[in-house]
């Protein structure tokens, strides 16, 4: 795959509302230059897509700003005593030059970053950014991998069928497109924390044909979250060793997490996503991972939702280290 100027690479054109600086302090490089590491950070500033509350195209600055270690080998996660951004030799290339309001433009520029990753031999983890970017990443990924589990953490199902003010993108459709497309099949789709009121029967009823298995907040209420997230990957990885991790921060509940687009009350606590990606990093062959909807304007004080967000990242990194250390 060819990249040119002009394909959201540069930097010279780079957004104000981008960031610069690297995740954590770990070395900052260029799409071109990934060297021998094994996990590369992108963002993606992106937030056309958003149906309710704008915002997420300032999620991979403060995803980043948030964090307070740096890159001087004294990192290592007390639980686990891994330093995984030196294990897994992390970089990051930055924000994606992504032109406001240009859907299609951007959604493709993601996927051409995120296919050149994939194409080096490197993870993708891709910070957002609103939840149409999975679209991108998941295309992106299946032209690289073929077939894989796709885990989706999340308020909502995102498999909308209608469009958002006569077009066919936006954060409530990129698991049906995906679908549609041929990307992923549904029965490689879980989703685990759904609630609310959306979506209608009628949608409902296409998931339930394609295969997707959804689990909601009252599944892991009644029945737990580990016995919930253990059928799920079973369902999603029987028949493939490859998975990609998608969560949106609305899955936890809005009181820890407010910092959001479209927040649901009634979701997870922040503990208990941060120990379940974890685990999962660690149990499952890892390609891809999107940490999304963070939207700054929405977290008050403290600015709880995009460290968690940052923590977010912290864990599925470790549990990679973890299962390379195997």
């Amino acid at each position: 795959m060819e990249i040119s100027k002009g394909q959201g690479f540069e930097t010279s054109e780079i957004a104000a509302f981008a960031s610069r600086a690297s995740f954590s302090g770990v070395p900052a490089t260029t799409i071109d230059k990934l060297g021998d590491a094994d996990v590369v950070i992108v963002g993606a500033p992106f937030d056309w897509g958003t149906s309710h509350r704008p915002g997420a195209r300032f999620g991979p600055k403060a995803i980043r700003d948030v964090g307070y270690l740096g890159f001087d080998g004294s990192r290592p996660h007390l639980p686990t005593g891994i330093d995984s951004l030196a294990e897994l030799g992390v970089v990051d290339i930055g924000d994606l030059n992504l032109p406001p309001g240009y859907m299609d433009e951007s959604l493709d520029r993601i996927t051409e970053a995120v296919r050149t990753i994939a194409d080096a031999g490197k993870v993708p983890l891709v910070l957002g950014g609103d939840h149409t970017i999975t679209y991108s990443n998941g295309r992106a990924l299946a032209a690289v991998h073929g077939d894989f589990a796709l885990i989706h953490f999340d308020a909502h199902a995102d498999t909308g069928a209608g469009t958002l003010g006569g077009m066919p993108h936006s954060h409530g459709t990129p698991m049906r497109k995906l679908i549609e497309e041929g990307h992923v099949a549904g029965k490689r789709f879980v989703q685990i924390g759904l609630r609310g009121y959306w979506p209608e029967p009628e949608t409902v009823a296409w998931m339930a044909e394609q295969g997707m298995r959804s689990y909601l907040m009252t599944d892991i209420t009644e029945r737990g979250l580990n016995e919930v997230v253990n059928e799920a990957v079973a369902y999603a990885t029987d028949g493939v060793d490859k998975a990609f991790l998608s969560i949106d921060i609305d899955v936890v509940d809005p009181g820890m997490a407010p910092g959001t687009g479209t927040p649901e009350p009634g979701g997870l606590l922040p503990r208990e996503l941060m120990d379940t990606v974890r685990r999962l990093a660690k149990d499952l062959n890892v390609i891809g991972a999107d940490v999304v909807e963070v939207s700054p304007p929405y977290d008050g004080p403290g600015e709880v939702t995009a460290l968690l967000a940052n923590r977010v990242v912290l864990e599925i990194l470790n549990g990679m280290a973890l299962r390379k250390l195997e």
